[in-house]
């Protein structure tokens, strides 16, 4: 397993075979991703910690223990941690490739558009 800190947190490869990739993923109070979407890949968010606000084609959502997520191919999302502790999630992803260039940012406060 390997673990990728991010400005906004980080994430950890829990499972990585050609048909899927699971992580781990870690959001610090206050923070968020880039809003993004994918053209080869779908996910689905298993929220375990804390509580957000999911954005899913500019609409918001909040979000706490307990709560899936399903994000199609293109759809854009992002989620924000809204408490005092880290949001915790499981992602996993579906579909034909789940390399890290699959992400087209549309909005990000790291300035990664």
């Amino acid at each position: 397993m390997t673990t990728e800190e991010k400005p906004w947190g980080s994430y950890t490869n829990l499972l990585d075979e050609s048909y899927t990739k699971v992580k781990q993923i870690v959001i610090k109070p206050g923070e968020s991703p880039s809003y993004q979407y994918h053209f080869k890949r779908s996910e689905i968010w298993v929220i375990v910690k804390g509580t957000g606000v999911c954005k899913l084609d500019g609409e918001k959502y909040e979000v706490t223990v307990g709560d899936v997520i399903a994000i199609d191919e293109e759809q854009k999302h992002q989620i924000t941690n809204i408490g005092e502790t880290d949001l915790v999630f499981v992602e996993v992803q579906l579909g034909e490739y789940f390399g890290e260039d699959d992400i087209v940012r549309l909005e990000d406060k790291y300035g990664r558009v």
